[in-house]
């Protein structure tokens, strides 16, 4: 058992690195004059081709025991993946405007957002525990964002972006755990997706009427489909099952040191030791809220 529980881990720390790795990418899109529609759209593009790819070269027999599904859950997956779509739109706005550290914590705001969806939608009141971890969190990220230094020129722009993201983020976790889950992760990965590039699409329509750079497919558009897109999903789906939801989302926490590493190591975003503390605090919240939560592994 705790072979799986490690090689679990390991899935989950490779999923999270990849993920974590992404803001830093974007941002060097933008720096050879890609924009956020053109990443975008590549990104999810790619990103729905190769998950098609692999569900229609999956073993058939293994696809027919969860294809009872139909045309009403596969629309279900759709819309919902329309909040994976915006909260890339949404993420890679924020690096536009502000640095990578800083957009990741915004990001990661989810955590206690999540807590407050759970609250309205079925009406139950958070323990103590996890008050005092939302308030770490909070703490944390101020001290992260650099929001008590007087001299700091915020933009509200990227803030504001930042914490769009995290609402449409919230949102994606929430359905991806509640919608479907009897069909296979890829197929379900596969339709929300498609979710993401229709309303990317529908929101960047305009974008192919200008001067839309194609190039992106062959350059950035394959990594950040690859880092974002394709291997997270496929290694959180393999690693979770074996380590348990808690044991999991502690260990996926790793994603916000190494977006802030990258940042400082590839774009030299300055980070002080200030904001390695207030990642520091978030990931202690996120490790009081899920340690006790872990869920029975696979044998």
């Amino acid at each position: 058992m705790k072979s799986q529980v490690l090689k679990g881990s390991i899935f989950i720390v490779l999923g999270a690195v990849c993920y974590g790795m992404l803001g830093t990418f974007v941002k060097m899109a933008y720096q050879d004059g890609f924009n956020t529609a053109e990443v975008t759209i590549s990104q999810f593009a790619v990103g729905f081709a190769v998950l098609l790819i692999l569900t229609l070269f999956k073993k058939q027999a293994a696809l027919k025991k969860n294809n009872s599904t139909g045309i009403k859950s596969q629309l279900k997956l759709v819309v919902a993946g329309t909040s994976l779509g915006l909260t890339s739109i949404f993420y890679y706005l924020s690096v536009q405007y502000i640095p990578v550290s800083i957009a990741i914590v915004l990001l990661i705001q989810t955590v206690w957002m999540g807590v407050l969806v759970e609250m309205i939608m079925h009406r139950k009141s958070p323990g103590i525990r996890k008050i005092i971890a939302i308030l770490i969190i909070l703490a944390g990220t101020i001290l992260a964002t650099d929001l008590l230094k007087q001299s700091i020129n915020i933009n509200w722009i990227g803030i504001g972006w930042g914490l769009m993201g995290a609402l449409s983020y919230t949102a994606t976790m929430y359905s991806s755990n509640k919608l479907e889950l009897h069909l296979p992760p890829l197929k379900r990965s596969l339709f929300m997706i498609l979710g993401g590039l229709v309303i990317i699409l529908i929101i960047f329509h305009a974008s192919f009427n200008s001067h839309f750079s194609f190039g992106i497919f062959l350059s950035w558009g394959l990594v950040v489909s690859l880092f974002g897109t394709v291997l997270p999903p496929l290694l959180f789906t393999r690693g979770m099952p074996l380590t348990g939801i808690g044991l999991g989302a502690i260990i996926a926490s790793i994603e916000i040191p190494v977006s802030v590493f990258m940042a400082h190591l590839l774009l030299k975003e300055p980070v002080s030791l200030l904001q390695w503390t207030g990642v520091l605090l978030i990931l202690l919240a996120v490790v009081m809220m899920n340690i006790g939560k872990r869920k029975p592994v696979l044998e």
